[in-house]
């Protein structure tokens, strides 16, 4: 007998950011930076928890952590300045309006690994944007939707939705450390492709993305 197919969405809440690739043109300034991140972040959720600069004991071990290519840690182009650990949606939305602002570039780590090494070096002045911490997940089988954070990764969805539902999923990749917010952004190569396409596709669902009830 077949398996009756139908789709849901998926919903991610990047925080949405229009985010420059090159610097302003104002020069840089790094105190100027940090004293406009407080102001566009949420004051309950203090954003200076969340910041690490190269004087901070942890700030090499989480420039390192889950780094999948050791050898852009070692470029001599690197010019990290500090990385902000975002603890919410507005600490994301505060770095990229200061960053353009006082003339840093901005690198986005979302969770998952990185093979060509791009959030972690560049050859201006850049801050990294970890979103590693913002990775809740809701799950709604009634409606057939899921609202999804940045820094998720693939296997805590796949596990969200097993939790709700063993007849739901969705066409994601085959590997489950990718982090959710460069997946969706690029990418999608997995089991259900053939059928459902990639996840970055949306062939009639708006803003969601492919989920499948078997």
């Amino acid at each position: 007998m077949k398996a009756s197919i139908s789709t849901i969405s998926i919903v991610l809440i990047f925080v949405s950011l229009s985010i420059s690739l090159t610097t302003s043109n104002d020069s840089v300034d790094f105190d100027s930076f940090l004293r406009c991140l407080p102001v566009h972040a949420n004051l309950l959720v203090p954003i200076a928890d969340a910041i690490l600069t190269p004087t901070n004991s942890s700030f090499e071990y989480i420039y390192q952590l889950r780094a999948s290519n050791l050898r852009t840690l070692l470029s001599s182009t690197s010019r990290l300045v500090a990385i902000i650990t975002a603890l919410h949606p507005s600490h994301a939305q505060a770095t990229v309006v200061c960053a353009k602002r006082h003339g840093f570039q901005v690198r986005i780590r979302s969770g998952g690994h990185d093979f060509e090494g791009l959030s972690y070096t560049s050859n201006v002045p850049f801050v990294i944007l970890d979103m590693f911490n913002l990775h809740s997940i809701d799950v709604d089988i009634e409606s057939e939707t899921a609202w999804v954070q940045a820094g998720t990764t693939t296997d805590e969805l796949y596990y969200r939705i097993a939790e709700k539902s063993k007849v739901h999923g969705f066409p994601s990749g085959f590997g489950t450390t990718i982090g959710i917010g460069g997946h969706f952004s690029g990418g999608g190569y997995g089991f259900l492709m053939r059928k459902y396409g990639l996840s970055i596709d949306r062939d009639g669902h708006g803003s969601g993305f492919w989920l499948t009830r078997i």
